[in-house]
Formats: structure tokens, C-alpha cells, sequence
């Protein structure tokens, strides 16, 4: 992209936000409360590793600020993926349940912003309201099992069986797709069980699935999951802020500074998307991510199950 194309495309951008365009409101916004986020909250230059409850070395934050935009451009070029990527290499090295609500920020941003770049509105939300309100029902229910029960590592391990189910039946099927297919029963339990497993462990491939197989327009399949997933996050961020004691104000600038950092990797990401890959090339992107988050979940889980 030249320097012209460039400076051409913020200016654009600059117009239509100062006229209130929903597309850029809506990136800026979402950009804003995070960088918001990281200044209203810094807890003192001593206080910066004090809530990680784990020793915490310059090395591994520089692996930190990698991971995120790495993850950041994986979810700018494919619409999902940070959350599976971030949450089993963070939980590795800091406390897991702090992990999980930390990391609850940046996806929020992400799907936020993305929602507004892909100009996915109200015309969503009016076609696939089930899904949305059953997908926010799962997440509340997911949020109260965690707190009444201990899971453990049996749930990502579950999700790391359903994972590899789908990577292989798509190998298999040499990428099936169901052009234009619409299954509002699927869809709605797919959304459901979305909510249940991102609120009990930050971890959920199912709707991203479901898209992939059946909603084939990337610009839709990315901002509809975006749509349903910062719906999610919303509800987890504002029902573990007001009415659990995990949201603590250092975890929320943590997150927010991760989500700042993320933020780079983004752009990054949704460039490459622009370049329109190769639909073949881009099925074999996901499933070949997917089957490593398998992997690198396999790697973490298997060993705490066995005896």
C-alpha cells in the first residue's frame, strides 16, 4: 500500500468520523477505552507486576507483548483465535483464573472494533437476535457454573477434542461448505454452548466453526462473530466488574495495556485480509491454526488429567 493510499485512507476516515459515521465511532471508541483504560488505571511504576502473583521477568514481558500481536493479526486477518491463543500461553506462566479475566479485555476491544470495520450494525442483530440473546444467557450461566464448580482442565480438553473433530472431518471433506445455509436451531445451540465455554475457560471454537462451514462471505462471517463475541465479553467484563470481586481495577489496566499492545498486530492482521487470500489458502490458515491450538492445548491439559 503507497504512502498516497495511505494518507488518502486516514484522511477518509478522519472525515466520516467527525460526521459521526458508525463505522468509525465505532473503531475509535473501542480503541479510546482501552487506551483509557491503561492511563486511568496505571497502578504506579512500582505496582506494575505486583498483581501477577508470579515472577514476572522483562523476557517474559516482551514474550507477553509478542503473543498479543501475534494473536492481534491472527484476529484482524480471520475474525477469531486471539483468546484461544493468549489464554493457554498466559495461564502457563500466571495464575489461570487471572489469566481468564484479565485477558477478557482485549478480545472485547478486538471484537468492538471489528464490528465497526466490518459495518456489521443493527441489520445483524435484527436477523440473528436468538442468537445473540442465547449466546449472552450461556455466557451468564457459564460465569455461575464456574463459580459454584471446579472444572479444572477437563474443559479445555473437551474443547480441545472438539477442535481437532472439526479440523479433521474439514480435511477430510476436502472443506466442505453449505453455500447460503441457515440452521437457526444449530446456529442458536452452537451460540449457547459459545457463551458456556468462553465464560468457564476463555476458550471458544464452536461458533467459529459453525461460521466457517456455513457462512462463507468473509466480510459477514467475521463482523457476525464479532457481533455475538463482543456481546459476550461485554456481559463476562460488566457481570465480573459489578457482581464478582475478579475484575479488581489493576486487572482492568492490565488488560486494557495488553488490549493497547494488541492493537498494532490488528491493523497488521486486517491488511492482510484486505489482500483477498486465496479461499483455499485462507482454509488451510484455519484449520492449521486451529490443529496447533489443539496441540498447544493437548500439551497443557493431558498431563494435569493423568494420575
Amino acid at each position: 500500500m503507497s504512502t498516497h493510499q495511505i494518507g488518502h485512507g486516514a484522511v477518509e476516515f478522519l472525515g466520516n468520523l467527525r460526521s459521526g459515521a458508525y463505522r468509525e465511532v465505532t473503531m475509535t471508541l473501542a480503541t479510546l477505552a482501552v487506551i483509557a483504560g491503561s492511563i486511568v488505571f496505571f497502578p504506579g511504576r512500582d505496582g506494575v507486576t505486583s498483581g501477577l502473583q508470579s515472577e514476572v521477568t522483562p523476557g517474559l514481558l516482551a514474550l507477553f507483548v509478542v503473543v498479543a500481536v501475534l494473536a492481534g493479526a491472527i484476529k484482524g486477518m480471520i475474525g477469531f483465535g486471539y483468546a484461544l491463543i493468549t489464554t493457554p500461553i498466559f495461564a502457563s506462566v500466571i495464575d489461570p483464573t487471572l489469566a481468564v479475566v484479565v485477558l477478557a479485555i482485549p478480545p472485547w476491544m478486538l471484537n468492538m472494533y471489528q464490528i465497526g470495520e466490518t459495518d456489521t450494525g443493527l441489520t445483524f442483530v435484527r436477523e440473528e437476535w436468538p442468537l445473540l440473546a442465547l449466546a449472552v444467557a450461556g455466557s451468564v450461566l457459564g460465569v455461575i457454573a464456574l463459580a459454584e464448580f471446579e472444572a479444572g482442565p477437563i474443559v479445555p480438553f473437551l474443547i480441545g477434542v472438539v477442535i481437532l473433530g472439526y479440523v479433521v472431518f474439514q480435511v477430510g471433506q476436502n472443506f466442505v461448505t453449505v453455500d447460503r445455509a441457515h440452521h437457526p436451531f444449530a446456529l442458536g445451540t452452537a451460540g449457547f454452548l459459545e457463551g458456556v465455554l468462553l465464560a468457564v475457560a476463555n476458550l471458544g471454537p464452536l461458533l467459529p466453526a459453525y461460521f466457517h462451514t456455513f457462512e462463507r462471505d468473509v466480510e459477514r462471517y467475521i463482523g457476525g462473530l464479532s457481533m455475538v463475541l463482543g456481546t459476550i465479553f461485554t456481559v463476562r467484563i460488566v457481570q465480573m466488574t459489578l457482581f464478582t470481586d475478579l475484575m479488581t481495577t489493576y486487572r482492568l489496566w492490565l488488560g486494557s495495556v495488553i488490549a493497547v499492545v494488541t492493537v498494532v498486530g490488528l491493523l497488521i492482521g486486517t491488511e492482510l485480509r484486505r489482500l483477498e487470500i486465496d479461499q483455499e489458502r485462507f482454509n488451510w490458515f484455519v484449520v492449521g491454526l486451529l490443529f496447533v491450538i489443539t496441540l498447544n492445548i493437548f500439551r497443557n491439559t493431558i498431563p494435569a488429567l493423568l494420575p
